[in-house]
Formats: C-alpha cells, sequence, structure tokens
C-alpha cells in the first residue's frame, strides 16, 4: 500500500483528480449564489419620467433634449417598489457652465438609493444652446375661399391684436416667414362674422416653427359682401319717332352701373344695354329710364338712369315758331325730368 502510494504517477493522478473536483465545486458554488442573489434583485421602468434643465432661461433657448426619459431600476424588491411608488428622485442636465453651440451631454440622476442600479434612456443626447430673440411680427388672417355661399365674397379681413410677440431661438426667429391666423366655418357663408383664431408662426415650406407665441389666439372679423362689378352702360334706341320729330343724340351721365351676384354671371356680362323708347319722346330734356336687372344678377346698384335726348321738330308754317321756343326752353333747363321712360 505503501508502495502504491509512494508512486510518483499515482501521486499526480490523484492531485488533479482532486482540483479538478474542487474546481466544479468552487463553480457550483458561485453559480448558485449569483442566482439566489439575482432572484432576490427586482427590475421595473418608470417611463415618462420628466427630465429637468438648469440653464439660463431668460437669455438662452436649448433644443434637442427630450421632454422625458424612462428610468430602470434594478434591486431588492422592497427598495424597487418604493422608489417607483413615491418617485422622489430627479433626471437632470446641467448647462449653465456651457457656452452657445452644439454639446453632448449625459443625463444624470439623484437621489436613488446606492442599493439600486439605475439606467437611464437615453443615456446621451445632443443639444445645441442658442440665444433667445423676442420679436414682434404682424398677422395675416386668412380664410378658404371655397367656403363662402356662391354670389358672396370677402370684403375685408382684420385681426385684433394685429400683432403679436414670438420668442424664440435666434435661429428660428431669422427664419420665421408667415405668421397666419386661420379662420374656419362652414360652407355657404353669407353674412360677416367675428371668430377666435390661433396664430402659427411658419417658414418658408409652410413648416410650423417651435416658439413661444403671446398672446397664443387672436380674435379675427370677416366682413363678406355681395360679389358685385361695375358694368359699362350702352344705350339702345328702340320705337319709331314721332312724326316731325328727329332724334339728334341720346346720352347719360351714368356710364357704368354697380352689378350684384354669382360671380361667373356678373364676369361674363361686357356691358348692360338700357333700351330708350324714342316713340315717346316729343321734345329735347331728361327722361328717367327703368332698368331691367338681367338674368341670373341679384340687383342694381340703382334701377333708374337720366337719359339726355336731344331732339329736332321738323318745322311747318303755323308752329315754327312756337316750337323754336319750346326746344329753347328745354335747353334752358338739363337737369329736370320731362317723363319716365321704361326700358323693354
Amino acid at each position: 500500500m505503501d508502495k502504491f502510494f509512494d508512486n510518483i504517477w499515482v501521486l499526480r493522478a490523484t492531485a488533479f483528480i482532486l482540483a479538478f473536483l474542487l474546481f466544479f465545486y468552487v463553480k457550483a458554488e458561485l453559480t448558485g449564489g449569483g442566482k439566489e442573489s439575482t432572484s432576490n434583485n427586482h427590475v421595473d421602468i418608470i417611463t415618462d419620467v420628466p427630465l429637468e434643465v438648469y440653464y439660463d432661461s431668460e437669455n438662452l433657448i436649448v433644443t434637442g433634449l427630450p421632454e422625458t426619459v424612462d428610468v430602470t431600476i434594478e434591486g431588492p424588491m422592497q427598495i424597487v417598489l418604493k422608489t417607483k411608488f413615491q418617485k422622489d428622485f430627479k433626471v437632470f442636465v446641467d448647462l449653465n457652465s456651457l457656452l452657445i453651440g452644439e454639446h453632448r451631454v449625459t443625463i444624470q440622476h439623484e437621489n436613488f438609493s446606492d442599493k439600486l442600479n439605475v439606467t437611464i434612456d437615453p443615456e446621451v443626447v445632443d443639444v445645441v444652446i442658442e440665444e433667445k430673440v423676442t420679436q414682434e411680427f404682424r398677422v395675416d388672417p386668412e380664410i378658404n375661399n371655397r367656403l363662402f355661399a356662391e354670389g358672396y365674397v370677402l370684403k375685408s379681413m382684420m385681426a385684433e391684436p394685429s400683432k403679436v410677440i414670438v420668442t424664440g431661438a435666434k435661429s428660428i426667429i431669422e427664419n420665421i416667414s408667415y405668421v397666419k391666423a386661420t379662420v374656419s366655418a362652414p360652407e355657404g357663408i353669407k353674412e360677416s362674422f367675428t371668430q377666435e383664431a390661433n396664430v402659427k408662426v411658419l417658414d418658408s415650406n409652410l413648416n410650423k416653427l417651435d416658439v413661444s407665441i403671446q398672446p397664443e389666439t387672436v380674435n379675427v372679423t370677416v366682413e363678406v359682401e355681395e360679389y358685385s362689378r361695375d358694368i359699362p352702360i350702352t344705350l339702345r334706341q328702340i320705337g319709331t319717332p314721332q312724326q316731325g320729330v328727329v332724334i339728334n343724340e341720346l346720352n347719360t351721365d351714368t356710364k357704368t352701373i354697380e352689378l350684384f351676384g354669382p360671380k361667373s354671371i356678373i364676369d361674363s356680362l361686357k356691358s348692360l344695354v338700357v333700351e330708350f323708347d324714342v316713340s315717346k319722346v316729343d321734345r329735347s330734356g331728361n327722361y328717367e329710364v327703368d332698368l331691367n336687372l338681367p338674368k341670373g344678377a341679384t340687383k342694381l346698384g340703382t334701377d333708374k338712369i337720366i337719359v339726355r335726348a336731344n331732339v329736332t321738330k321738323t318745322p311747318t308754317q303755323s308752329d315754327s315758331v312756337d316750337e323754336e321756343t319750346d326746344e329753347d326752353q328745354s335747353m334752358d333747363e338739363p337737369n329736370g325730368v320731362d317723363e319716365e321712360i321704361k326700358s323693354e
């Protein structure tokens, strides 16, 4: 037996076996201990945690930071649950020591138990620090013209207040192209109205810009009127002059007439033809003529005009002297109305 253990190869083999067994024993202990530690830990995610930002907010603007972050905590269950429900911790970035420009910053945290493993998502963010600029802009109210009823158009729009104060990063303020207040309403607008509208600040591509607006809303007054256009007047002589009467000239001081109605109809009219019945004229003078409303139009600016007739009567031996006297008297009173003639 002693000879067996005195053999060098037996001793080496025995030592190797013992070392092999010891290795797996220790490994098993370590593995078992790790599992026990993990089984005692609890992992939870706290979502939408507000991110606090420390910087000179009166003079600077910071962009690129998320409003909230997700926080993963791992540790003893009791501490994890207490932390999640009490939320007496905070996550933040301190930018007070940074200059204007682009920076990569790490989100920090405090008031967590030292027994917790804390992970923040995102952990690092890229930020831009810029000069804060405040500028006054005029508000441009707008409305979709398709909302107006047939025959009605926009007369004017006015925003109150007419200007707003816009605050933002210098690069954004310099990129402002439009400050608008859009009015919305059901289709078929026929009457004027006032509506509160949100103010939008846009760039040249009509993208909304991230700025502060004071006030954020304005009152927009929309004035609506019927569509109208001034149409030239054309006099047309109808009828047959009385015997012995010669019509030298017909004219009127009213050169145009305002005509109301649907735009497509009013714009298609080149002139308003006024028919003058000369069969009712026996002397020179002013005649009042009724106007007829064209088909499709809704109303006229005035329904009568004055037509001035210059007439010569064929003289006879019996009344030539009286005729000349009548003509002179008629021409001496150009502003009177001798007779009303209805346009056919």
